[in-house]
């Protein structure tokens, strides 16, 4: 309750969240909002402006440009949310059994770690999704395994920073095993850090997806995503822009509130940026006499 207090206080999280909210409800109530068929294809209504039938137009195939925003809205959040689930859980596993094992274990699973750190992700994600063919699960899977080294890597220095208290050593002394202690006594450290890089990185998978569906490796038509909308308004930029415009604003905006929201859990969660802000605070006021 402390936290979210603090969460609340902050005018910038309440514009994130708010942000956050309508972008969900939106995605979870698509078929009551949206006012047409996404998928619904009309050549005779191709490329209508702005219409009381239409509040957003259409496009090339006549389909609804608003319905397809708002299902778009489903698509990328809901991958976002599996991508980190599924880098969340790898992440862990590594992280707790490096930090707590040590040793030639740690040493191995952290250059596993540096062979995935040393290519950049999204072109590492490019090239698996180029090797096994577009689609929902290859997608999936090479954004999970191109992001969860990082995450690992936190992991494990929170585990090593913790490992050595009194506490795991008074738990260790009592007998308890090696996995109860990983899991009731260290893990619960681990939640502040991945919670923050979380909110912030589901701001990178949207990118991410919307980049590969924009190249065609991605989400595949006819399925409304909006980065291949971004892709199917590139002809007729010069004609009605706002085919590339209205996608490209969902994403900024959505990106836009996640961050916010990580940026804020960020202060709220660590207490050494908290510290060295009450420090830059005093000392401005020291200066100013």
């Amino acid at each position: 309750m402390a936290i979210l207090q603090k969460l609340l206080d902050h005018k910038l999280a309440w514009l994130g969240l708010s942000l956050i909210a309508i972008v969900v409800l939106t995605a979870i109530f698509a078929p009551l909002i949206a006012p047409h068929d996404p998928l619904a294809v009309d050549l005779t209504q191709k490329l209508q402006p702005p219409s009381a039938a239409f509040p957003l137009g259409t496009d090339h195939l006549g389909r609804c440009i608003l319905s397809r925003l708002i299902y778009g809205s489903r698509v990328s959040l809901s991958i976002s949310l599996v991508v980190i689930m599924f880098t969340t859980t790898i992440s862990l596993i590594v992280g707790l059994i490096a930090g707590y094992v040590g040793g030639k274990v740690d040493s191995w699973l952290m250059r596993l770690c540096d062979v995935f750190l040393a290519f950049p992700a999204l072109i590492l994600s490019l090239a698996i999704v180029g090797i096994s063919g577009a689609g929902v699960g290859n997608l999936i899977f090479a954004l999970a395994i191109t992001h969860w080294a990082g995450y690992a890597r936190i992991v494990r220095s929170r585990v090593l920073s913790v490992k050595e208290s009194d506490f795991i050593q008074a738990a260790i002394v009592s007998g308890a095993s090696s996995l109860p202690i990983m899991l009731r006594h260290i893990l619960p450290y681990t939640i502040a850090e991945l919670a923050i890089l979380t909110s912030l990185d589901i701001s990178h998978m949207i990118l991410h997806i919307a980049g590969l569906s924009f190249l065609g490796l991605g989400i595949q038509p006819p399925t409304p995503e909006w980065g291949a909308m971004i892709n199917d308004g590139r002809e007729y930029f010069r004609r009605q822009p706002e085919l590339m415009l209205y996608p490209g604003l969902m994403i900024f905006i959505t990106t836009l509130a996640f961050n916010i929201v990580g940026d804020v859990l960020r202060d709220v969660l660590d207490p050494r940026m908290e510290k060295q802000v009450r420090m830059e605070t005093l000392k401005t006021k020291l200066q100013n006499g």
